[in-house]
């Protein structure tokens, strides 16, 4: 049974994150052990919250399952993102099953730059990736009118680490959707959520980001895990096929883990993944928030106010 208050409190983080039933239940338990999943759904019956929502349209988009595959499935994209100080690109991948993000800010999106973070994320990956799917960017892939000699920068780190590249079909951006979910997801959590004045200041919100995602956020399609918790299943199931033990990675009070430093605390961590969705789940688009910091300006002209 749940108590006034808590029934409030369940009640209230629904209708202002608009989650699904399963990541409220996730997200809940930190603050209630004891709730279960049924208890959660009466509540939401009880004050007319059972279903979200539909679209503007009034339908609810199709399910889709994708194909089954063993961990070192990869999904990689970039995309734009606008800064104080100009255009960056982020290079983002993902894997299919395991659902463990990777993502870099550049300058530029060249070719060099996208093999490198290939390479990067491939030596940070505990275990062995056996297929990457991209588009066909000029980044991946060599175009019809180009003619590399040594070939492309891209394809050499796959055949250096023995992985098979794989292609979208042209004009099919949904066949990579799983990592054009995770750059609409991380856009909303870093860029449309922050203020940053600084390319670091971004960066640091990324590494904030990736770290929460990969050891804090419990998955719907991981059956409640989280992306680490999830791998380290795997490695005890098969550990043939990773290259070191996983659970040295564990997040610890001054580990920098696999993406780096963060001034965020664990707890911090954890309340900011509130209102982040699921890169491959549907539902509504978390509200953009107010820059958090005032512009100097209106604040030299502030006035106190007259009693």
């Amino acid at each position: 049974m749940l108590s006034a208050e808590q029934e409030a409190i369940a009640v209230a983080f629904r209708r202002h994150t608009l989650l699904a039933l399963d990541d409220c239940l996730y997200a809940l338990q930190a603050a209630i052990p004891h709730l279960s999943r049924s208890a959660l759904h009466r509540c939401f019956q009880r004050h007319g919250i059972s279903r979200l929502p539909l679209s503007e349209d009034g339908q609810r988009p199709p399910k889709k399952k994708f194909k089954d595959y063993p961990i070192g499935y990869l999904h990689v994209d970039f995309a734009e993102v606008q800064t104080e100080e100009g255009k960056q690109y982020l290079f983002v991948a993902i894997d299919r099953t395991s659902k463990v993000a990777f993502a870099e800010l550049h300058s530029r999106a060249k070719r060099v730059v996208a093999a490198e973070f290939l390479r990067r994320v491939l030596d940070k990956l505990p275990y062995k990736v056996h297929t990457v799917l991209t588009d066909n960017g000029v980044q991946f892939t060599p175009q019809p009118h180009q003619f590399l000699p040594g070939g492309h920068s891209f394809d050499r780190i796959c055949r250096e680490y023995g992985v098979e590249h794989r292609l979208t079909k042209p004009a099919h951006p949904w066949a990579n959707c799983q990592v054009e979910r995770l750059n609409r997801t991380i856009k909303e959590a870093t860029v449309q959520r922050f203020h940053s004045q600084t390319t670091d200041e971004l960066h640091e919100h990324l590494q904030a980001f990736l770290l929460a995602y990969n050891h804090a956020k419990r998955l719907k399609t991981l059956r409640g895990l989280t992306p680490h918790e999830f791998i380290c299943a795997q490695w005890q199931k098969n550990p043939a096929i990773f290259t070191r033990d996983p659970t040295h990675l564990t997040l610890g009070l001054y580990t920098l883990c696999w993406f780096g430093p963060t001034s965020m605390s664990a707890k911090e961590l954890l309340w900011s993944l509130m209102d982040w969705r699921s890169p491959c789940g549907g539902g509504a688009t978390p509200r953009a928030r107010r820059p958090c910091r005032p512009s100097p300006t209106r604040a030299a002209k502030r006035r106190p106010r007259a009693y």
